[in-house]
């Protein structure tokens, strides 16, 4: 996890394992119509389970469950708690838990090279959040003050499209390929600190 600020603000950007999975998931079953319907589906396509036998809609309603519980900072685990052989994470969610049964090993694969490319386009930059370090800084020079108290939480995400998207207060979701040009990055950055500084 990359982390930049002061005692006053903080901003963290991540490409989060259990969002990788969530993600591959719920596009591997179908779900992307009714689960976070908002964000694209991942890329390249992660391909489909069968899903026969399984209640939908109890799997819609676990998933989103378990969605809502990753995606804020502050309650996402630190160490991935979705663990073979028994998946014990979703032992009150057994919708969820024959998915990730039928879904768990492409899942993974397709997380895991994700993660990796995810770690090498950072790789590539000179300082990786250097661009909202400066954007702050220039920003509380222009008001003469220091920032207000703020934390925002930027999980990037290999999806379809390029943008980025409000999951929940203080997470924005930043598909890859925006964070990835750092020209359009900075566009779409500058509004969102003039805001929040």
């Amino acid at each position: 996890m990359l982390v930049e600020g002061t005692i006053r603000w903080q901003v963290t950007e991540d490409c989060p394992w259990d969002l990788l999975l969530a993600l591959a998931l719920r596009d591997l079953a179908g779900l992307s119509d009714d689960c976070a319907p908002e964000l694209p589906r991942g890329t390249p396509d992660v391909g489909r389970i069968d899903t026969s036998g399984i209640d939908t809609g109890q799997l819609i309603t676990q998933w989103r469950g378990w969605w809502a519980a990753i995606v804020p900072l502050e309650t996402r685990p630190f160490i991935s708690e979705v663990l073979p052989p028994h998946f014990a994470a979703f032992d009150r969610a057994l919708e969820l838990q024959e998915a990730v049964y039928r879904g768990y090993d492409t899942a993974m694969e397709w997380a895991r090279i994700r993660r990796y490319e995810y770690l090498k386009a950072v790789e590539t930059r000179d300082h990786p959040l250097a661009d909202v370090y400066g954007m702050v800084q220039k920003r509380q020079f222009e008001l003469r003050r220091q920032a207000t108290s703020f934390r925002l939480d930027l999980a990037v995400l290999p999806l379809s499209d390029s943008g980025a998207w409000v999951a929940a207060p203080d997470t924005i979701v930043v598909s890859e390929s925006l964070r990835d040009d750092a020209e359009a990055f900075r566009a779409w950055l500058h509004p969102l600190v003039i805001a929040l500084v």
